[in-house]
């Protein structure tokens, strides 16, 4: 089978040092792929490696047939989009405006959006469900809202993959599943491949095709949600005995 995007026995980790090796991925076009794993374990090291913002200790990210490495700067921010954490600097930006940052790869040398450009925001705009608060000052929202939002400015970049770090942190459970709720949509509508972390166990299983799971610097397993979630096996990766994870059993 041709993967869309693999890792071939990728290391990572900090100044050479690895904090975790032997890392092997194998996503289809259209795929949710979700790290699990206690805090500290390597699941932000992971993503940071395959976005490029962190050096390869060892081996190789293979997308669409290309090593990443002989990937141009211009053409990777045409294929990848990350959503950290992070706020960024907004100064009084408008939710539209803030949107629209995410055509840089293609508003050229100036930095001026055209007909096309202003088309891709509307759209993943409507995608995204912030249509509504287009002229609102982004600085003003809610978590919740400002998450959709620079999911939206993911989307303009028209990736074929995003990579997202808890994306849900600090969101109440309405807006979790609202952001998840978009993530499902634009992998139907757009066929996105989707690599991302989770603290919430529930819901990477039911959004996810594949988990990985990171345990003492290492890929302790990586399946489906039913080969994941098997009696006894999250109390297990996270340390915790069994009756606090009843709901899993």
């Amino acid at each position: 089978m041709a993967y869309f995007i693999t890792t071939e026995k990728m290391s990572v980790g900090y100044d050479g040092h690895p904090l975790i090796e032997n890392i092997d991925i194998a996503l289809e076009k259209g795929e949710i792929l979700t790290l699990i794993g206690p805090n500290g374990a390597g699941k932000s090291t992971i993503l940071k490696s395959i976005a490029g913002q962190l050096k390869l200790i060892d081996g190789r990210v293979i997308i669409d047939g290309k090593d990443k490495e002989n990937i141009s700067r211009d053409e990777m921010a045409r294929t990848m989009a990350v959503v950290w954490t992070d706020r960024i600097m907004t100064e009084l930006m408008t939710c539209e405006e803030v949107v629209t940052t995410g055509r840089y790869p293609y508003t050229g040398r100036f930095g001026i959006p055209d007909k096309a450009d202003r088309e891709a925001v509307r759209e993943a705009m409507e995608l995204t469900h912030v249509t509504e608060i287009g002229d609102a000052y982004f600085d003003k929202l809610s978590d919740g809202q400002k998450q959709r939002v620079m999911l939206a400015r993911a989307i303009c970049q028209e990736p074929d993959i995003i990579i997202l770090d808890e994306p849900t942190s600090y969101l109440d459970i309405r807006y979790k599943l609202e952001f998840l709720s978009c993530l499902q949509e634009l992998k139907r509508k757009k066929d996105l491949t989707v690599i991302m972390s989770l603290h919430e166990l529930e819901l990477a299983g039911k959004i996810s095709d594949k988990i990985l799971c990171i345990k003492d610097g290492y890929v302790d397993r990586c399946g489906s949600p039913e080969e994941i979630f098997t009696k006894g096996y999250i109390g297990e990766l996270f340390g915790i005995s069994e009756e606090n994870f009843l709901w899993y059993l």
